[in-house]
């Protein structure tokens, strides 16, 4: 199972900095930079909610979910 964080594109889209997203979300520069990298295994849905707040956006748009490819 792969999810893939989409937080950058929805950020460049609404054209908002990662200060900028940091500063009303409460959440500090470090955590949203791994959350825009993708080098979380886990989101508190209260980040998600600030988040989505903040961007105007669904968690879908944040968040992608792709199969993984079978074993052979």
């Amino acid at each position: 199972m792969a999810i893939i964080l989409r937080l950058d594109r929805v950020m460049a889209d609404r054209k908002m900095s990662l200060n900028e997203l940091s500063e009303k979300v409460g959440v500090s520069n470090v955590n949203l930079s791994k959350l825009k990298t993708g080098k979380v295994s886990a989101i508190r849905f209260s980040t998600l909610n600030a988040i989505c707040t903040a961007l105007h956006c669904q968690p879908g748009d944040i968040l992608e979910f792709t199969e993984d490819e079978p074993e052979t």
